[in-house]
């Protein structure tokens, strides 16, 4: 029987077991009492054997286990006080008690098994007792809650410090990717007047290719094979919609065609593209230190990548003054270059990244601007979660020229939205269309690629 510890030997507990966790996969977060993750109230009994559970527990001995280990070590040491204290507890009532403090011990609290559930692609936190989940495209409630604002920003703090972030009212939003590649945003009071938020969009482990989305109805399938000619021929792509539209997931579809011999450079925020090609040099930006110093911005690395001979250059999302090098690598021998940016459409993406041109040269005139957008991109896709949840391929659009300085765009592709259908809860019907013929501005780029009899097939509608 291990000894009674106090309160400061619970807290060297947990900075001795933070430190063991800090090299292993799991995410290590505050202990810190949980109400449940179920919609069953908890009874006192759980908060106080939780209590004692803590205390008798061993630091050092704890952070030697392995996860297996240490749940086994703590149903052992659940029954030797179960039996001196006399309690009651059903089998499900301890394993949900012994859950909950594995999941705080090692994961990230009451949150934990939502992260675990393949199913479920974002966790949205908006305060202690409100936890939001996305399945299928469907915002629903989860029954997962937080004890308090307390434990959930302890929560908050051992995100932002696994990544080397703190979070507190000096610094109180940051950026971070769990150790399973989930991209995580938090931001607290005072700038989140009602308490502690957490953004979870999860990372899938599973890729999904081009063919796989037609599959499940994201485009059609000679819109696959038509992005598949796409990809190969080199054409430049530029990836719209909004946010969780399925732009990354896309873009990494669209990576699947590439040639395992081109070295290919990706630059992102938080790395999240999951290329299988032997060459892929990954790049990610670094946020400023404490004191401000060591930033590294996706413009630095768009330069520094130029200087690393690739063949394609895939930038996860552009958004600023890098639109400008990156459009400048695309006419300059790295043709197949990708990128997702935020519109709503691929007109307004062109705008979009006219307003980006002018935070990298200002006295860029406009016309000059737009030819350089209009001679570096050769289709913009538009992509679009739709009111029933589902992501769409809305638009597949070849920026033709310019008239005029007015820019000149060409659907290939569209979703053609059933206007007879009435009930707007129900799944959304339509139909996808091709718009265009083979006369397209790229035709020499498929050409060179020796695609243009597989191309000539697809865009005569023949199988």
């Amino acid at each position: 029987m291990f000894g009674r510890k106090t309160q400061s030997q619970t807290d060297d507990f947990s900075s001795k077991r933070i430190s063991a966790e800090r090299t292993a996969p799991i995410l290590a977060v505050e202990i810190e009492p949980v109400i449940s993750t179920t919609a069953q109230p908890i009874k006192a009994e759980h908060n106080q054997a939780r209590e004692l559970l803590l205390t008798e527990l061993d630091p050092l001995l704890a952070s030697r286990l392995s996860k297996i280990e240490l749940e086994q070590h703590i149903v052992l040491l659940f029954n030797q006080l179960a039996d001196r204290q006399r309690w009651i507890f059903s089998e499900q009532e301890q394993s949900s008690l012994i859950s909950s403090l594995l999941d705080d011990m090692l994961g990230i609290g009451p949150i934990q098994g939502l992260l675990d559930d393949p199913s479920i692609t974002d966790i949205m936190v908006n305060g202690a007792d409100q936890v939001y989940i996305e399945k299928a495209g469907r915002l629903q409630k989860s029954s997962a809650i937080f004890r308090d604002e307390k434990h959930l920003r302890h929560v908050a703090q051992r995100i932002a410090s696994f990544v080397g972030r703190r979070i507190d009212e000096s610094s109180p939003m940051v950026d971070a990717r769990l150790s399973d590649g989930s991209r995580v945003n938090i931001i607290i009071p005072p700038l989140a007047l009602d308490g502690t938020c957490i953004s979870i969009r999860k990372f899938s482990e599973h890729k999904m290719s081009l063919f796989q989305l037609a599959d499940a109805g994201s485009l059609s399938h000679s819109m696959a094979e038509f992005l598949q000619i796409a990809a190969k021929a080199r054409l430049n792509i530029l990836v719209s919609g909004g946010t969780g539209a399925g732009k990354t997931t896309l873009l990494n579809a669209l990576s699947d065609p590439i040639e395992d011999g081109e070295r290919i450079v990706t630059i992102e925020d938080a790395a999240e593209l999951k290329l299988q090609q032997s060459q892929v040099i990954r790049l990610e930006t670094r946020p400023p230190s404490l004191e401000g110093t060591g930033e590294v911005n996706q413009r630095d690395l768009v330069r520094n990548a130029l200087r690393m001979n690739p063949r394609r250059i895939i930038l996860g999302e552009v958004r600023g003054a890098e639109a400008f090098d990156m459009l400048q690598a695309m006419n300059t021998g790295h043709e197949g270059s990708m990128s997702t940016l935020h519109a709503n459409s691929a007109r307004d993406a062109i705008y979009r990244l006219e307003n980006m041109l002018l935070m990298g040269q200002q006295n860029l005139p406009i016309s000059m601007m737009r030819r350089q957008i209009m001679s570096s991109i050769d289709l913009i896709i538009q992509v679009e979660r739709m009111r029933d949840g589902k992501r769409r391929i809305v638009e597949i659009t070849e920026l033709v020229g310019l008239e005029d300085d007015t820019p000149i765009t060409q659907n290939i592709f569209e979703f053609q939205l059933d206007e007879s259908q009435g009930d707007i809860h129900q799944v959304i019907q339509g139909q996808y269309a091709q718009t265009a013929s083979l006369n397209v501005s790229f035709l020499e780029k498929i050409r060179y690629a020796g695609l243009a009899q597989e191309f000539g097939r697809i865009m005569k509608g023949q199988s």
